[in-house]
């Protein structure tokens, strides 16, 4: 079955690449400049459509983390720090406010976003060192928050998330095309650098208490031009993963965006699969969490994987994986792991070290970052 997984995987990436979602969407090239600002983890792909649509004579630049593979053409090309900012995203943030404030009315900006920006491009708002937001960051991706919580915070410590970025290249029009790697609010993807923020310096302190956290806060803008369209999502993956599951043989259960510890939500998915009629592909998507407490490598998906595996209570007729669709699962070095009966590796788990014991699945950047893909498959009966 890992054959199977593995196609349903590469199909779900398919469907989410840049090259496939981008084109459709991009607008006539204005008479007078184009400016475009590609941040994120899909930033390269983004921009090489980009550049293979409108041809030579534009300018801009993308920001992709350290190690990111690929060229491009004409667009300026910087590596960044992520998931913890450092100085490169600092110059990076810089320099995407200098070319916004260079546009002029007529111009189109043209800004290409995906997940992960939020760390690419750092710029801490008065009263914080980029020590102190490398320091809260590592702090709230160790704290079991949602991602959704954890860039609520970063908009309002930032002088360029939350609108800033559209903000700083008025009088242009400003056009945001989205790769979602988040639930619902699309404020949450890159922590909103060209979208108006409806959540309040009040309800980032909020989460900040409850997570025992301290940041002096500021307040974002509530009105900013644009238009923003999400050109790839979560729902896109999934999808696409239950169609090849379904052309395989499989009878696809798609238990949509889920939320919670990994650890937790792996052995839930476990036992519905179970309890599943042979020939069910179970598939989920949305990030789950993961409170770290331990010093090892993983991530969400791993950690799923391998919870996962040890509920499984000896059924080798189950097979899964677990995986993010950008190929980096948090600490593992890995884009996630296989799932398969077994019966050691509760110590790595609480640990959180389930990288040095789970049956990893690499796959290098993908080009693409559409949150998590989870498949769980029961294996068909024999002359079914």
């Amino acid at each position: 079955m890992q054959g199977h997984l593995v196609s349903m995987f590469q199909a779900g990436i398919a469907a989410c690449h840049p090259n496939r979602v981008v084109p459709a969407h991009l607008p006539p090239r204005p008479e007078s400049r184009l400016i475009v600002l590609a941040l994120g983890k899909a930033a390269v792909e983004m921009a090489r459509v980009a550049e293979a649509h409108y041809g030579a004579g534009m300018k801009g630049l993308a920001v992709v983390p350290h190690g990111t593979p690929g060229t491009l053409a004409g667009i300026e090309l910087r590596y960044a720090g992520h998931p913890v900012p450092d100085q490169a995203s600092v110059e990076a943030a810089e320099r995407l406010l200098e070319l916004a404030h260079g546009a002029r009315a007529g111009d189109l900006v043209l800004v290409l976003l995906s997940g992960g920006a939020s760390a690419l491009a750092c710029l801490p708002a008065n009263g914080l060192t980029l020590a102190d937001k490398q320091a809260l960051t590592a702090a709230l991706l160790r704290s079991g928050a949602r991602v959704e919580e954890i860039n609520c915070v970063r908009r309002h410590i930032s002088r360029i998330k939350g609108g800033r970025l559209a903000l700083a290249a008025a009088p242009a029009r400003v056009l945001t095309l989205a790769i979602s790697d988040v639930a619902g609010a699309p404020e949450a993807i890159g922590s909103g650098p060209t979208l108006a923020d409806p959540a309040t310096a009040e309800d980032a302190q909020k989460i900040l208490e409850r997570l025992g956290l301290e940041a002096p806060l500021c307040e974002t803008p509530n009105q900013v031009d644009g238009d923003f369209r999400v050109v790839a999502s979560n729902a896109n993956v999934v999808a696409a993963a239950a169609a090849e599951a379904e052309r395989l043989g499989y009878a696809p259960l798609i238990l949509g965006e889920c939320e919670g510890e990994a650890r937790l939500v792996g052995a839930e998915h476990a036992r519905r699969a179970i309890g599943a009629p042979p020939g069910t592909a179970l598939i989920s998507g949305g990030e789950l969490t993961v409170t770290v407490t331990g010093t090892g490598r993983g991530g969400p998906n791993v950690e799923y994987a391998l919870a996962a595996s040890l509920a499984l209570a000896g059924r080798a007729d189950i097979a899964g994986l677990a995986a993010d669709t950008d190929g980096l699962d948090g600490t593992s070095g890995a884009a996630g792991a296989f799932i398969a009966a077994r019966a050691d590796g509760e110590a790595a788990l609480a640990a959180n070290d389930a990288a040095s014991v789970a049956n990893l699945f690499v796959t290098g950047p993908t080009g693409t970052n559409v949150s998590d893909l989870r498949i769980i498959l029961v294996a068909p009966r024999i002359g079914a």
